[in-house]
């Protein structure tokens, strides 16, 4: 597949290392203003570094847009008129939202709206995917894509804000919980890199048997099994202490947040 990345930012290089990783490009454009930054990128030898949004446009058959927001409009606008039936559109801008893309290309292209999280650039991200009428022929193209670098799951759109704190921002409220369990782990007389190491390794594993098994977190936890109930005993505690309800608040005023901004 012929791919170009328009900004090459965080997201765009993640995206990239993820598709470069697996294979899933035959050719790659990278964009950004000052390339001097992503210019290593050249070494894979199938990748153009360029400043040039036209040149990419012109010379792939995907384009995934990671622009920042204010950007995103007048990008679309410079390039509009290069776009063809062989081009799919796929926007990760926060945000913004299908009709606005179609007020500026028009609604007879491919548009479609993903939004992957930063463990993409290691094969791991939740990505998020919706389309307007004619880009639900290219949403199995999409989902290939980025199920090389995870899972995909195809949403309705309004469902994207939403996604966008539970997926996207959610890595922020899984790293605060790792980073707690490894501060338990120093307080019983672990070094802080094996503390880290045995937090990170129990949170995969914990993740990975819902992933295989399929089951409810509330049945894996019936699983662990230890002397007289003492994890259900810390558990406990910290239920007391509020820890599921303050994860709740804070995904809640994440979304509150988004939603305000939006509006302003």
């Amino acid at each position: 597949m012929k791919i170009a990345i328009i900004g090459a930012g965080n997201l765009g290089l993640a995206i990239a290392k993820g598709i470069l990783h697996s294979n899933g490009a035959t050719t790659m454009y990278l964009t950004k203003r000052n390339t001097k930054s992503i210019q290593e990128f050249e070494k894979y030898g199938n990748v153009t570094v360029t400043s040039d949004n036209k040149e990419a446009v012109k010379n792939s058959d995907i384009l995934i847009f990671a622009v920042q927001p204010g950007h995103f409009t007048s990008i679309l606008n410079e390039t509009k008129d290069l776009l063809s039936e062989k081009h799919v559109v796929i926007s990760t801008i926060t945000g913004f939202k299908i009709p606005r893309i179609e007020e500026i290309i028009g609604s007879d292209k491919f548009i479609i709206r993903s939004m992957p999280n930063t463990a993409i650039s290691v094969g791991k991200s939740m990505t998020c995917i919706c389309s307007n009428e004619l880009g639900k022929k290219r949403v199995d193209l999409a989902k290939a894509i980025f199920n090389r670098m995870g899972h995909t799951m195809e949403i309705p759109e309004d469902q994207m804000q939403a996604a966008t704190v539970i997926c996207a921002s959610g890595i922020a409220f899984w790293m605060r919980l790792i980073r707690a369990t490894t501060q338990g782990a120093i307080q019983l007389g672990f070094d802080a890199k094996e503390a880290q190491e045995l937090a990170m390794h129990t949170c995969n594993g914990a993740a990975s048997l819902l992933i295989e098994s399929g089951s409810h977190p509330e049945e894996e936890i019936d699983r662990v099994t230890t002397p007289k109930g003492c994890t259900i005993e810390g558990l406990n505690e910290m239920e007391h202490q509020g820890l599921s309800s303050s994860l709740i608040r804070g995904i809640v005023s994440s979304y509150e947040k988004i939603s305000h901004i939006r509006k302003t």
